[in-house]
């Protein structure tokens, strides 16, 4: 079974502002049938942002959240595991303890590993691998990499639907509906006509406005267990890829529209990169573009603000690794 890691970050690479999508060295590749880039990344185009169609977009009444109940939670010693939002895509864990804590969501597909806090401090982690029997365990380090099981239970989850977990905040798309990044999702997505043109202005704005951050990338090189916040990278309007990915998560959950946090690695050399995955019924297209309705399709913020080289990859060959 597949263990996550968090990755690394994204190595250094020349950011340049684009001002408008398809006169940026633009890749957007998709999965699925159907889905692919109409030109290869940094390709030539026009001033024309593309066109989308499909049924009118309807911005969510209410913004999204994730809740941890303490009172519905499943009690243990030292540990409290909430699974009462399961059906929503999502469950929340709290522990305490002087040692590292992790925890853990594992079905039959893989097992999918997150860093705890040891201070009772709540994790949102999404239900990322579907309706299935999920077991879940709090595990706590005793020494060198070794951890002990301190708390265990089952669940069998029954989404309310497939796209559900990619619909909440949780441990690394975090908001609120009082966050700035939602404030900034819902100024861009104002004059929507329809999914398509949502995306598209969101997309667009991180493109233009994020600029890539060579001292955190340097810094964040060999550190592990780096978690993104998508109002800080909003605030600072930098970051390595993950934070990209990120925020953009953020911007299009908040919207009401399903989005992955991808990380996996990109061609040439496998680089080690974060990106997003996203979901409309609808569609955009453009020069460089072409996203499709009902299907997953791949939105690589970062590679779109900087372009292609050998810190970002050429946007040849996606592999995925671990999706949130």
């Amino acid at each position: 079974m597949a263990e996550h890691r968090l990755q690394r970050a994204c190595p250094p690479a020349a950011f340049a502002v684009r001002a408008a999508l398809v006169g940026a060295a633009v890749c957007l590749t998709f999965a699925g049938a159907g889905c692919g880039a109409l030109d290869g990344p940094g390709a030539a185009g026009g001033t024309d942002a593309g066109t989308t169609a499909g049924p009118p977009y309807e911005e969510p009444a209410a913004v999204p959240t994730a809740t941890f109940s303490e009172a519905d939670a499943v009690q243990f010693a030292n540990a409290a595991i909430d699974v009462s939002t399961a059906s929503q895509g999502y469950v929340g864990v709290s522990a305490q303890a002087d040692s590292r804590l992790k925890f853990q969501a594992v079905t039959d597909e893989a097992t999918y590993s997150y860093d705890l806090a040891g201070d009772g401090t709540p994790l949102i982690v999404p239900l990322n691998m579907g309706s299935a029997t999920y077991t879940f365990r709090v595990m706590q380090n005793t020494s060198g990499s070794n951890y002990v099981e301190v708390a265990q239970t089952t669940a069998d989850v029954e989404l309310e639907s497939s796209l559900a977990p990619f619909l909440h905040p949780d441990v690394y798309c975090s908001f609120t509906p009082d966050s700035p990044c939602v404030a900034k999702a819902r100024e861009l997505v104002a004059d929507a006509q329809n999914e398509g043109d949502a995306v598209r202005s969101i997309y667009e704005w991180l493109v233009a406005n994020i600029a890539y951050d060579d001292a955190k990338a340097a810094q964040l090189a060999d550190v592990t267990g780096y978690i993104p916040d998508p109002d800080e990278t909003l605030a600072t309007q930098s970051g390595i890829c993950f934070d990209y990915a990120s925020l953009a998560a953020a911007m299009f959950r908040s919207s009401g529209i399903p989005c992955q946090v991808v990380t996996g690695y990109v061609s040439p050399g496998d680089l080690y990169h974060a990106w997003n995955m996203v979901y409309i019924d609808g569609q955009w297209v453009s020069a460089q573009i072409s996203i499709e309705p009902d299907q997953w399709c791949r939105v690589d913020v970062t590679f779109a603000a900087t372009g292609s080289g050998k810190n970002t990859g050429d946007g040849e060959s996606y592999t995925v690794r671990y999706i949130y």
